[in-house]
């Protein structure tokens, strides 16, 4: 017979859990290889991922090692800090990203800003994203200004980008082109098929619209002696897009 200390809690995934979880699949490491680069156990990545955990300050600098974040990242006290805070690397230099890598960094989906003319000029909206057979695929509401830029063809800009604060690099990919509704019900049933999630922001956004990008250019801030940066003579200073 059960008893009431046999009986399990239920998960009660803390902010810290969630924060973990996500950093560990964007890296796309299991909670074993998190465990090894932690000096850990896989069930205690988990028993962090899924309870709600008080860590000590020694493992939580060890997780962020390991999840190539910081502690202030993970338990998020800088969540609602502008990124970009952080110094300028020693000896940074900027790389270009051939369109190769660049559809490689955007990683099929995820979060960006479109830049188009507005009632009241221009104007940056932050949207969801799709890569679908070489295009931006967004979901907007019927009467936004990026629906209204669609209809008429209009050329628009796409920009996402990541940041390292802890070693002050990252990159950013930018996407210039016209955009266009898609009307057709098979085109649509198809596009919506290939979207994982709706969008975050919500309210019936469910006008469809392409980009079709006639350039895609990228660039990178690198600082040598970070993660993953090889050596090299620092750059001369940011190239033109």
């Amino acid at each position: 017979m059960n008893t009431a200390g046999d009986r399990r809690a239920p998960h009660a995934t803390s902010d810290l859990g969630r924060r973990v979880a996500a950093r560990r699949a964007r890296l796309g490491l299991s909670r074993e290889e998190v465990a090894v680069r932690a000096g850990s156990t896989p069930g205690y990545i988990a028993y962090v991922e899924e309870r709600v955990p008080a860590p000590g300050i020694e493992f939580l600098v060890r997780l962020a090692n390991a999840l190539e974040t910081t502690v202030q990242d993970l338990t998020g006290s800088t969540a609602d800090l502008a990124p970009g805070r952080s110094r300028a690397g020693y000896r940074a230099r900027m790389e270009e990203i051939d369109e190769t890598e660049c559809w490689e960094l955007l990683d099929g989906h995820g979060v960006g800003r479109v830049a188009v003319e507005g009632g009241d000029g221009l104007m940056v909206i932050l949207v969801n994203y799709q890569v679908v057979d070489g295009e931006i695929v967004l979901m907007t509401a019927a009467d936004s200004a990026l629906a209204r830029s669609a209809a008429s063809g209009a050329e628009v800009a796409f920009e996402e980008d990541r940041l390292d604060e802890a070693f002050s690099q990252g990159w950013s990919v930018l996407l210039v082109g016209p955009v266009r509704t898609v009307s057709d019900e098979a085109s649509v049933r198809r596009i919506r098929d290939a979207v994982p999630s709706e969008p975050w922001a919500g309210g019936g956004r469910h006008t469809v619209v392409r980009l079709s990008p006639r350039r895609v250019t990228g660039r990178r801030v690198r600082v040598p002696g970070a993660p993953g940066t090889p050596p090299g003579p620092a750059g001369q200073g940011p190239s033109r897009r």
